[in-house]
């Protein structure tokens, strides 16, 4: 029984541990910073690639495409985010 118990609360020490780095993470500059740079690296692209083109179905796509792929590749730089936090 006690061994349960301590068992359990290491399980609620580890996922109070997991939200405490999550919520850094939600606020932190490097987050922020990343989906500024990446959704301007792709407004950049896509301004280069249509020019001239007056598309609203094209035009609509740049914001859904700079957020999902900040979405994306933040997961990598969150795992660098982690590793120099707990340091």
């Amino acid at each position: 029984m006690e061994n349960k118990l301590e068992t359990e609360i290491d399980k609620i020490k580890a996922r109070n541990a997991r939200v405490e780095l999550d919520k850094k993470w939600e606020t932190s500059w490097t987050r922020r910073l990343c989906i500024c740079v990446l959704t301007y690296i792709v407004v950049v692209i896509y301004s280069f690639t249509i020019q001239q083109v007056s598309n609203i179905f094209l035009s609509s796509l740049v914001p859904v495409i700079g957020f999902t792929l900040s979405t994306l590749s933040l997961k990598f730089v969150r795992k660098i985010w982690e590793k120099r936090i707990k340091k």
